[in-house]
């Protein structure tokens, strides 16, 4: 076994590795952001999901302001260590438009199909 540290993973040149979030208990996911790896730390730490906002150039935890919580079940590195998923309990909808998940637009033979609608 060996000790995990974020430093250990592969971030690009930003700073930045992706995010993705899941359901832990259906497997759905909810959504991909990003992390730096204070973000990493803070998320293991707390077990409250911790994200890093490229627009604000800010730390977020994810349900802050919304109360739409992702409580930390599980954290896992790819193979390549330069992607994380992060099993999940949400509270409430993922996705900043009010739906469950941020995958909501479906392509269908070309056309964008808006496959849910906001549950809130």
């Amino acid at each position: 076994m060996t000790t995990f540290t974020p430093d250990s993973l592969t971030f690009n040149d930003q700073g930045l590795i992706p995010a993705i979030a899941q359901d832990h208990d259906t497997g759905e996911v909810l959504m991909m952001a990003w992390m730096n790896a204070e973000a990493v730390a803070r998320t293991l730490q707390t077990g409250r999901v911790t994200y890093w906002s490229r627009s604000r150039q800010a730390f977020w935890v994810k349900g802050e302001t919304s109360g739409h919580v992702q409580e930390l079940v599980d954290l896992r590195v790819d193979c390549d260590r330069d992607c994380i998923l992060v099993l999940v309990k949400q509270t409430g909808p993922a996705c900043h438009t009010g739906r469950r998940n941020c995958f909501f637009t479906g392509i269908r033979d070309g056309d964008e199909v808006e496959l849910m609608q906001p549950v809130t």
